[in-house]
C-alpha cells in the first residue's frame, strides 16, 4: 500500500516507512528532526519542471504528463520505492506542497500504482 502525507503532518500509526520525494529541502524541518527514513530527491520532478509548474502557473494536466515521462525514464528509483512497498507493506511518500490535490506525490503514487510489472520489482 503507498499512502501520502505532507511532510508536516505527523505520522499516522501503522506507518513503516516514510519517504520524501521532494527535490528541495522543507522549510523549517532540521536535518536532525527530519521524519522520514530516506529521501529520494531524483524521483521528484526536474528543477525545470518543477519551476515551470510552480513559479510559471502551468496547467495540472500538462504538468502530469511532463512529470510522467520524467518517471518513465527514472526506472531504477521507481523499483526502489515498489520494492520497499513490497519489503513495508506500506509506504508512504512525504511532499511538502501546501496543495493537497496537485502535488509531485499524487502523481508519483498513481504512477506507481498503474505503470509497474511485478515481475520488474527487486525482491
Amino acid at each position: 500500500m503507498i499512502t501520502i502525507r505532507r511532510v508536516y503532518d505527523k505520522g499516522l500509526p501503522g506507518e513503516k516507512y516514510r519517504i520524501l520525494v521532494d527535490r528541495l529541502w522543507p522549510r523549517g524541518i532540521s536535518k536532525e528532526n527530519a521524519p522520514w527514513d530516506l529521501w529520494l530527491k531524483d524521483i521528484a520532478p526536474s528543477n525545470e519542471l518543477r519551476k515551470w509548474y510552480h513559479y510559471d502557473s502551468g496547467p495540472w494536466d500538462e504538468f502530469k504528463a511532463r512529470y510522467n515521462k520524467e518517471l518513465e525514464r527514472n526506472t531504477d528509483d521507481s523499483k526502489k520505492l515498489l520494492s520497499m512497498e513490497k519489503k513495508y507493506g506500506r509506504i508512504t511518500l512525504l511532499y511538502s506542497s501546501k496543495n493537497v490535490l496537485k502535488n509531485n506525490a499524487v502523481v508519483l503514487k498513481s504512477y506507481l500504482e498503474n505503470n509497474h510489472d511485478e515481475s520488474e520489482i527487486p525482491q
